[in-house]
């Protein structure tokens, strides 16, 4: 590499969790009344002591600050610029900021979407005309001052005004036709004292973090990052990222309204490289080159990274390189794994490693290694033979009108559940000591069942429709098929924050992927044989269990779902050769991987929506299929849903009040839907009435006999304390509706 300027080694973000996700179990504690305010701060204190701990050892010439977060990004900067709805206006803030994030007794919470085409939900702000922005910039500071009072070279972090306001949405008292970022004018001024009080602090590089960017963007909307940055960027050197993918036309509107610096995401787009080579860069510009992915666990091909490291530093005096995006996304350190094959830990790197990965490239005299290739056994040369011989064989060959009159015959808005029930700390150290192998398998098959037992007697007594078994024995949707399927590995500490205390630990699917023997069938049939009424077989879609793994980047991602898909398949054939009658397999993360531009949308949503279809399309007229979508903007999507060719479709509907009914109206939606009529990631127990008149809004705008009734997802994260009075609750809101209908 022919580099002839310093290259300066940074990262937009790191994870917040804490390494052994120190932030769960601080603030669950919080909520459980186990420990105090102080006692939180404490805990949050030391999360950020070892985040600088880790960027400054690693050897960055600069830090990012502000990224640590109690619960969410957006709700922290709907408290820095006051912009939090009177509904969660508490005595004190922690408790505003928490009743925000999770309601109370008093109010609904905030609603809850996917951050851009991740994983990661955010909290979605509420901004009307009158809502009143001031600057209180104490927590941004606050963390700045930590690292600069160690000697660091500090960084505070913002999200961007314009992305701040793209995500909103306006509030329940705002007039028809207005957008948040009518706002903008006002929002940037609270920006400005924000700005102000950091560099008085003594910041002299700033970053703001403007993803929404990276989306297709309006000349409108383009108008509004110019006229925010013409206001802002005289404040201090403010360096501007996007990360989920290439600025595209925003690249030149930011450079001409004074951007000092930009960060490029290289590794997805790198359409941006061409773009900045054909605009008159000034040669002071601050560039980023984010060659090392911030979002999946693949150690860097170096040789690959450094050339187009080059190819920016060419462009500029002030060259940089960083990952493409935050690590928010990826676990701590590779280091706590210690049963991953050799094979595999040789081509991986986490947050800890991709820091070493940074700092490395920024040294010209570093060595510049290639990954090296997977093995050949990770390939199965059956799996692709039954793939081709399949052909274009998944598609269900009997039309929607005939399988309806063949299916199970269900009352008006039938009552169920998404799949999970609570997972109790019986039964979570029960799981720990199967695996630690403290329990045999046969103790923990006879723990497991009575649990299936109590779930299904719940659910009888809660009058429930139609039941589920329940799943105790999953520890995860997603990695309790990984662990049974070929081409798949698993972590131990492989952390990554969902939502607030929410962590998940995607599996690493690295190879081919084959099923070796049945993994629903025995537990679904037992949940069957203890009932008279139907009971759902439960399976996670192909699409979904890509979007929450670490996939493989040596082949197109459609190719890997059509593996999943084919695997999946059998097991749904093997679930109605035992008499399940409905099959319900989601696919919650279907939104999820949409890509943000349009022009490349086409193509997923067409291997998308096959996938599922390859997985569910081998079984008769009177099966009845089964999925469900949760936490994303699903008018972006109602094609797609359409596509899927399911029976019923259950959907997240409660905290954005039933917006998506409208969307379902207009596509002339005519299958099963099941609009979300409990928002089951708050404590909150709605009461019957809220239900009801969610359940009419439902069957006002979708035919009722295709209507029904069920919570928003999974019971997982619940305690039957809220479980049980929210079912009965449930089920006599779906009695008295039906009540009307009749």
């Amino acid at each position: 590499m022919n580099i002839q300027h310093t290259v300066h080694a940074t990262v937009p973000g790191y994870p917040r969790i804490g390494a052994h996700r120190e932030l769960k179990r601080a603030v669950e504690s919080y909520w459980s009344g186990r420990i105090d305010h102080a006692a939180l701060e404490e805990s949050a204190a030391a999360i950020r002591a070892q985040m600088l701990d880790d960027l400054a050892e690693a050897g960055l010439d600069s830090l990012p600050t502000g990224v640590f977060s109690l619960y969410d990004h957006m709700l922290d900067t709907a408290f820095a610029v006051d912009a939090v709805a009177p509904r969660h206006r508490r005595e004190n803030e922690l408790d505003s900021y928490f009743a925000a994030a999770r309601g109370d007794e008093r109010a609904v919470p905030l609603e809850m979407t996917k951050w851009f085409d991740t994983n990661y939900h955010y909290l979605v702000p509420e901004i009307g005309p009158g809502t009143a922005f001031a600057a209180r910039p104490g927590k941004a500071v606050a963390e700045y001052a930590e690292a600069a009072g160690r000697g660091l070279d500090a960084r505070p972090v913002l999200v961007g005004p314009v992305t701040f306001l793209l995500l909103a949405k306006p509030d329940a008292d705002a007039p028809e036709g207005f957008a948040p970022l009518d706002r903008l004018d006002d929002l940037v001024e609270a920006y400005a004292e924000i700005i102000a009080a950091l560099t008085e602090a003594g910041a002299e590089r700033i970053q703001i973090d403007e993803p929404a960017l990276c989306a297709d963007r309006t000349p409108a909307e383009l108008d509004a990052v110019r006229r925010a940055y013409d206001r802002l960027a005289g404040l201090a050197e403010l360096i501007v990222t996007g990360g989920y993918g290439p600025f595209g036309s925003a690249l030149p509107v930011l450079l001409e309204a004074g951007a000092a610096g930009i960060a490029l995401d290289l590794v997805r787009g790198r359409d941006d490289l061409d773009l900045l080579a054909s605009l008159n860069v000034s040669r002071e510009t601050f560039l980023l080159a984010g060659v090392v992915d911030g979002r999946n666990i693949w150690r860097t091909d170096a040789a690959g990274a450094a050339a187009d490291l080059e190819r920016v530093a060419a462009l500029t005096d002030r060259p940089g390189v960083s990952t493409s995006c935050s690590l928010l996304h990826v676990p701590v350190d590779l280091e706590a794994e210690g049963d991953l094959p050799d094979a595999l830990v040789e081509r991986l790197s986490f947050a800890r490693q991709k820091l070493r990965e940074v700092v490395a490239l920024a040294d010209p005299a570093a060595p510049r290694p290639t990954r090296p290739d997977a093995p050949d056994h990770w390939r199965d040369q059956a799996v692709r033979s039954r793939l081709a011989a399949l052909g274009d064989g998944a598609d269900r060959r009997v039309p929607y009108a005939e399988r309806e009159a063949a299916q199970i015959e269900l009352p008006p808005l039938p009552t169920t559940t998404i799949g999970s029930f609570p997972q109790t700390a019986e039964i979570r150290r029960a799981r720990a000591a199967h695996r630690k192998g403290l329990m045999i398998d046969g103790d923990y098959r006879s723990r497991m069942r009575a649990e299936v037992a109590a779930v299904v007697a719940e659910q009888e007594k809660a009058g429930l429709d139609v039941l589920v078994h329940g799943e105790p024995e999953r520890n995860d949707m997603v990695q309790y098929f990984a662990e049974q399927l070929t081409g798949f590995a698993v972590t131990a500490s492989g952390w990554v924050q969902s939502y607030g205390s929410r962590c998940v630990r995607p599996p690493i699917l690295y190879g081919d992927v084959a099923r070796t023997e049945p993994m629903t069938v025995e537990w679904t049939g037992y949940a069957q044989s203890l009932t008279d009424k139907p009971v759902k077989g439960m399976l996670t879609g192909p699409v979904t269990i890509l979007a929450w793994s670490f996939v493989r980047d040596d082949q197109q991602l459609s190719e890997t779902a059509d593996q999943v898909a084919l695997a999946l398949r059998e097991e749904v054939a093997d679930l109605e050769g035992a008499g399940t009658a409905i099959i319900q397999v989601d696919e919650p993360a279907l939104r999820e991987l949409l890509p943000l531009r349009a022009d490349r949308r086409g193509d997923y949503k067409r291997w998308a929506t096959r996938a599922f279809r390859l997985a569910t399309s081998g079984v008769g007229a009177e099966t009845q299929i089964h999925t469900h979508l949760c936490y994303s903007e699903f008018g972006e999507v109602i094609d797609a849903i359409a596509d899927l060719d399911a029976d019923v479709t259950s959907i997240e509907a409660s905290r954005s009040k039933m917006e998506v009914l409208a969307d379902l109206d207009r596509a002339d939606y005519r299958r099963g839907i099941g609009p979300g009529v409990w928002d089951i990631h708050s404590p909150r127990v709605p009461a019957v009435g809220e239900m009801a008149e969610s359940l009419r809004l439902a069957v006002r705008a979708v035919d009722a006999r295709r209507v029904w009734a069920n919570p928003d997802c999974g019971l997982k994260t619940r305690r039957y304390e809220e479980v049980r009075p929210a079912l009965a609750n449930l089920v006599e809101a779906a009695r008295i509706v039906r009540a009307e209908l009749e």
